[in-house]
């Protein structure tokens, strides 16, 4: 266009005349349906899983895909060699020298047969191989959701008073968090998880591991009575109120195998070829230890031992699942509970080892994996598991390349409950405790939490208010803390969006936000407003009144100023993805308070959703098409021509540019449909 002496800002070519501004097309109508069933497959099915369905011809090849959609074992067998399989089994050995001591370790934590942590690496791994879509996941039992099941069950049934009962809730927890889990995948809801935000996580596993650690200094001790709660306050106070009850040979003991395992922890951080000193340093641990005992007779001096464990493999516990009674409710809470807490740590861990390996893992499917080893596991004995990070990143770094090292693990573990038990009789409990902890130090991180401090402080309080939560409170308080802190934040997002003012990068058609952009121009007689985010009923009454405000504070200003007063707003719709009844009616709401003020109601770079809705509402017949554009800058224009070439009148203006865009309306409509 003729660059006009009055302009504020340079022409660009890009920029259309505003004498012939370019129409924003609606888009075509839609069937219901059809609309319908696009937004459900965006929200349910965005990984598109069925696309490997597309191409196989006849009832046979779409068995044989659903068969290996729903194992991927199926997949990568029939090109499994025996180089993978000499990798998987160093893997698979490597792994399991650390489940064994690790499984024992947290069937104690979550006040359970030490068996049951040996059963629990055996069957599930054997699911997972099968189901799983990760070649690094090493499966077996976690701390915090042993922690959980002690803390929530133990409130309802005694472990000392009634173990049977006790046992029997943990097998019916762990069958609702399998079906909970697996129902989350098949009905493609693993979004939900996505509501435990980075920070929660990094929170809620630190505060769990502060009071797992807290825990264990009732073995390190040697106290014979503890504290049932896990809050900060009454561990201390249990543990200094038992000063004459501390036992020297336990925290000797204790201390000693906690530096050893720290040091070994340090050591395998120096680089990849020594991640086995830390795999190997568990077992090493137990074994040192039950011969120390059992050379020195030192269960008789106040270190306690594990004792006897039975021989054999998991028994079938259908028989022992609790669906009656009163206490079947608290089953289903700490089932629900410890599934998401598993689900969260387990899909994190997967995907962050298939990144590094550059291949991809569906979250869905991997919910139905660990549902169905959940379920096969309360069925034969066994409590909940999932992928932690220690086993998996010593699957990782032990150079796995399939899922047989959680067969060759499974194996292992199987020998271990035919034939070795007897010798885990001496193992001191103290180690255990010693194995737990040093496993825990790694879940505190603070340096993670220091990143958060430097990068977003609203992050930071929510990390601290799940940390705290737990260690003050307990693991229950803290997990609705931080789930509760996460839906506010989504919600303050929805709610209160950012709204921001534009101005004009010098010698360009570029419009950016004033406040990060000190060189940017404000237009004069034209505010520029951005809104970025839908708007929904949600936030309609905030932004009529952060639009108001902004109008009043630009007014006041261009007064204080003696500058030209304002004619036109300007709303900068680009990041307005959607918009609903609440939000329409806020754009008439607003056109009707600009008009009454003599302002122009201006819309610039609106999306095919919102033009829709604008045009079934009819607010684009009262607002008038032709302040409509496709761009800020294009807005821009046509309000700075109209500020020269006529008077700033909304009705002369609305009538000049629409006999101007009549004119031409016929040539441009075949442009507008490009």
């Amino acid at each position: 266009m003729a660059e006009h002496p009055g302009a504020v800002f340079p022409s660009s070519a890009a920029v259309p005349s505003p004498e012939f501004p370019r129409r924003v097309p609606v888009p075509p109508q839609r069937p219901f349906a059809e609309a319908l069933g696009d937004n459900l497959k965006e929200t349910f099915f965005p990984d598109d899983p069925l696309r490997q369905f597309r191409n196989a011809r006849g009832w046979r090849r779409r068995t044989v895909a659903s068969l290996a959609y729903l194992f991927p074992v199926l997949n990568w067998a029939p090109s499994y060699d025996l180089s993978l399989f000499r990798s998987d089994l160093v893997a698979g050995i490597t792994i399991a020298s650390l489940a064994i001591p690790q499984g024992i370790s947290y069937a104690k934590l979550a006040n359970l047969p030490p068996v049951m942590g040996l059963y629990s690496s055996f069957v599930p791994p054997l699911v997972y191989a099968m189901m799983g879509s990760s070649k690094d996941l090493a499966v077996g039992t976690v701390a915090v959701a042993s922690l959980l099941i002690a803390s929530m069950l133990g409130k309802e049934v005694s472990p000392a008073q009634d173990p049977t009962l006790y046992t029997h809730l943990a097998f019916t927890a762990t069958f609702f968090a399998g079906v909970f889990q697996a129902s989350l995948g098949l009905l493609r809801l693993g979004f939900i998880v996505d509501f435990l935000s980075h920070a929660t996580i990094v929170g809620f596993m630190g505060g769990a591991a502060t009071v797992v650690c807290l825990q264990q200094l009732k073995a390190m001790l040697g106290l014979p009575h503890f504290t049932t709660a896990t809050d900060l306050v009454s561990v201390l106070h249990s543990v200094f109120s038992q000063t004459h009850q501390w036992r020297w040979e336990s925290i000797v003991l204790g201390s000693c195998f906690l530096f050893f395992l720290l040091l070994t922890r340090c050591l395998s951080k120096k680089g990849p070829k020594f991640f086995w000193i830390s795999a190997a340093a568990p077992l090493l641990s137990v074994i040192l230890g039950s011969l120390l005992v059992y050379l020195t007779h030192a269960e008789n001096h106040g270190v306690q031992v594990i004792g006897y464990l039975k021989k054999g493999i998991n028994p079938p516990s259908l028989s022992g699942l609790v669906f009656t009674g009163p206490h079947t409710a608290v089953a289903l809470k700490t089932g629900i509970v410890t599934g998401i807490i598993a689900l969260a740590e387990g899909t994190a861990v997967g995907r962050s080892f298939a990144m590094f390996k550059n291949y991809h893992i569906d979250g869905n499917k991997e919910m139905v994996a660990f549902g169905a080893m959940n379920v096969v596991g309360s069925l034969t004995s066994c409590y909940l598991t999932t992928g932690p990070f220690s086993r998996s990143a010593v699957n990782y770094n032990a150079g796995c390349q399939t899922a047989v090292s959680n067969v060759v693990m499974a194996a292992a573990v199987m020998v271990t409950l035919l034939f070795l038990t007897p010798l885990f009789h001496y193992t001191p409990l103290v180690i255990l405790s010693a194995i737990i902890v040093a496993a825990m130090v790694g879940l505190i991180n603070y340096e993670e939490a220091i990143h958060l401090w430097q990068v977003d402080k609203v992050d930071f309080c929510v990390c601290m208010a799940a940390y705290f939560g737990v260690v003050f409170g307990s693991v229950e308080i803290g997990l609705v803390l931080a789930v509760v802190i996460s839906l506010l934040r989504v919600l303050l997002f929805v709610a209160r969006p950012r709204t921001t003012s534009l101005g004009n990068l010098p010698n360009s058609s570029t419009y950016r936000r004033m406040d990060q952009y000190s060189m940017a121009q404000g237009v004069p007689g034209v505010l520029i407003l951005r809104v970025d985010a839908p708007m929904y009923f949600a936030n309609a009454s905030y932004l009529r009144e952060r639009i108001s405000r902004w109008i009043n504070e630009e007014e006041e200003k261009l007064k204080c100023n003696g500058e030209t007063s304002l004619h036109y707003v300007i709303l900068d719709l680009g990041a307005v993805g959607s918009i609903d009844i609440g939000g329409i009616e806020l754009l008439e709401e607003l056109k009707k308070n600009l008009e009454r003020r003599e302002l122009q109601l201006v819309l610039g770079n609106p999306g095919s959703e919102v033009m829709r809705k604008l045009e079934k509402a009819k607010l684009l017949q009262s607002i008038g098409q032709q302040w409509i554009f496709l761009t800020v800058a294009e807005a821009v224009a046509a309000c700075n021509f109209m500020l020269h070439e006529c008077k700033p009148s909304s009705n002369n203006i609305a009538a000049n540019i629409t006999s101007t865009a009549a004119a031409d309306q016929q040539g441009l409509h075949n442009d507008s449909i490009v």
